[in-house]
């Protein structure tokens, strides 16, 4: 991966952003790094890369004009959020060792760049447009016990074989971006639980506490989130060596199954199709058709989680001198939840002032005009790939409400890319007391949700999962059945449950089915003259 000469840089200096984790990169001049709060912090040495080309299928989004506080919103700044009302925050003992940590926050490196924020929102304006499709999958909440490099391999690879299925199904590029490399908050019920009569605070995630049930872990701790940012540095350097380091090329298609899916059905449906693609690829190579090319060699991948914990986010925003805006660089996509996106309040504040392409998580209480006026907060030119709706109902609910927000989307003229969260409105509790979620009823609204865009003649841009490559038994059902009685023996989530490999595997297989008839459709539609 090709990036520029190092050199000194003030911490006042902004990254200009590299392109995507994957492709080639040109050399750039050194550019400087602007620090959200403006105080001097000392000098430190990073290395940066300039950005590449627009895509050409991006022109249209790359034309809109830069982006700007709604009309009305008052002037934005990256603390203006602390003026609104904030939710689903922790209290810290110490305000002052609180401040200590952030000010050490905002003197590091940026995660990401802002250049690769840039391209994921040009390729999501395509899948708004029905021409790419979004592939967004990892963990409920990572973990700083469960970080590995195995384990940051394993979900990886599950997900370029999702990707290989979809794309040969749906015959268009597949965006691939992890649920990886900073998802640690998570919201709460309450901001309370209780064990045996004893009130702790809730865990909130990794990186604001710990989850064991007692004082200590209890309380929240900034210095959580310097490891938090360690660790998605970490996370992130990796998922960039295997995204352009050869892990990825497609030539490794058939390599790809894991040890444990490698003799299941869909472990057999995955070989049967990678021959197909190394067939194809043999038939490339012998026509005289270069397989070197790095498109062939390496897999644009991205990064994405909740914009939760705002003082860390407002820590890693930076100012991009190549475009003059503000970038979150914790990473490239962020998205708020069902809890925080109050029209008025401190999240969408934050939120709307940064040029990251955007996630609204809507449920179905999501009411149809403030979803509207959401969009045009966050968004107010309308600027493609800047917004994707996460739907997250469940399938009966979907079917009834879902028809409602496209309409009104619609008539107001807003462009979004829509994608399904079939997990958060299908979980459940077992008869043994753990949290679980149904395949089948997974599956279920993953097909009302294609239903519902066909019948409204608008495009299902994408799916978001809580996955991992491990052979976890945390969602029941899927063709090597998981039943109640197996949810003890390797359920490991210390959140909600995931899908295992095999079980994304399969739904993976099931999407790319409904895709393929979709396009078939479209196809025959053309052909027709219509």
């Amino acid at each position: 991966m090709a990036v520029a000469s190092s050199s000194a840089l003030s911490s006042k200096s902004a990254f200009a952003g590299a392109h995507s984790l994957a492709g080639p990169r040109q050399p750039g001049p050194a550019l400087s790094l602007l620090h959200a709060r403006g105080v001097p912090r000392r000098p430190i040495s990073a290395v940066h890369a300039a950005d590449q080309p627009r895509a050409p299928a991006a022109a249209a989004a790359a034309a809109a004009p830069p982006r700007a506080p709604a009309a009305g919103a008052g002037k934005w700044a990256v603390d203006s959020w602390k003026a609104k009302k904030a939710l689903q925050l922790p209290e810290y003992p110490d305000e002052k060792e609180l401040g200590s940590v952030l000010e050490t926050i905002e003197s590091f490196p940026p995660i990401v760049f802002a250049g690769e924020a840039r391209r994921l929102e040009e390729r999501l304006a395509e899948a708004a447009m029905g021409n790419a499709f979004l592939l967004q999958g990892g963990d409920c909440a990572e973990s700083f016990k469960e970080f590995s490099a195995n384990y940051i391999r394993d979900t990886f690879r599950v997900l370029l074989q999702m990707g290989v299925v979809l794309m040969f199904g749906g015959q268009m590029p597949v965006i691939k971006v992890g649920r990886m490399a900073g998802q640690f908050a998570k919201p709460r019920s309450g901001p309370f639980e209780e064990k045996d009569g004893k009130q702790l605070p809730s865990y909130k995630g990794d990186n604001i506490n710990g989850d064991a049930f007692d004082e200590k872990s209890r309380t929240p701790d900034p210095h959580r989130m310097i490891r938090a940012y360690s660790q998605a540095a970490a996370t992130l350097n990796l998922l960039r060596a295997f995204a352009t380091g050869g892990y990825a090329a497609m030539q490794r298609v058939t390599h790809w199954n894991l040890d444990f899916a490698e003799h299941s059905e869909q472990g057999d449906r995955y070989q049967e199709l990678a021959n197909r693609v190394d067939e194809a690829l043999g038939f490339m190579a012998a026509a005289g058709l270069t397989v070197e090319h790095p498109i062939m060699t390496t897999t644009e991948f991205w990064t994405s989680h909740e914009c939760l914990l705002l003082p860390y986010e407002q820590a890693l925003t930076r100012l991009d001198s190549t475009s003059g805006l503000y970038y979150d660089c914790s990473a490239h996509m962020l998205w708020v939840g069902e809890r925080t996106r109050q029209l008025d309040g401190a999240h969408v504040e934050f939120l709307r002032g940064i040029a990251n392409p955007l996630g609204i998580k809507v449920s179905d209480k999501m009411d149809p005009n403030k979803l509207v006026n959401l969009i045009e907060i966050l968004n107010p030119h309308n600027k493609p790939g800047r917004i994707t709706i996460i739907v997250r109902m469940g399938a009966e609910n979907l079917r009834v409400k879902l028809p409602h927000l496209i309409r009104a989307v619609r008539s107001a003229g807003q462009i979004v890319t829509w994608v399904s969260d079939p997990m958060h409105g299908n979980t459940i509790k077992a008869p043994c007391g753990l949290k679980t979620r149904a395949f089948d009823a997974i599956l279920a609204e993953v097909r009302a949700f294609f239903d519902v865009h066909e019948q409204e003649g608008s495009h299902p841009g994408g799916i978001h999962l809580e996955m991992t490559g491990q052979n976890v038994t945390e969602c029941i059902g899927g063709s090597r059945t998981v039943t109640y009685d197996d949810l003890g023996s390797r359920y490991h989530t210390h959140c909600d449950p995931r899908l295992n490999a095999s079980q994304s595997l399969e739904l993976a297989f099931i999407i790319a089915e409904r895709l393929r008839k979709r396009r078939m459709g479209t196809q025959r539609m053309l052909s027709l003259g219509f």
